[in-house]
């Protein structure tokens, strides 16, 4: 896994964390498999509705959940934010 990959995974388990795992020592792969997703949109520079929309179609279509659109699209946010630090 990449340096990029990392950060993403951090932001997704600690911050996004919407099933509530990121303390719980063999969940630390849950969101592995959105990861290389997220990347290619950060990647691909886009908006931070954009991530959000795939975030929240992961949340509320994927995991079947109620989803919260504020901390959702703080966690957008906060992506695309990293997407500009790490792209320099």
């Amino acid at each position: 896994m990449t340096r990029d990959h990392r950060e993403i995974k951090r932001v997704l388990l600690q911050d996004w964390d919407p099933i509530g795992v990121g303390d719980v020592p063999e969940a630390q792969d849950e969101y592995d498999a959105y990861v290389p997703d997220v990347y290619r949109l950060l990647m691909g520079r886009v908006s931070v509705r954009e991530v959000f929309e795939y975030l929240w179609q992961v949340e509320t279509e994927h995991m079947g959940l109620r989803g919260n659109r504020a901390h959702t699209h703080e966690i957008a946010i906060s992506l695309v934010a990293l997407a500009e630090r790490l792209q320099g």
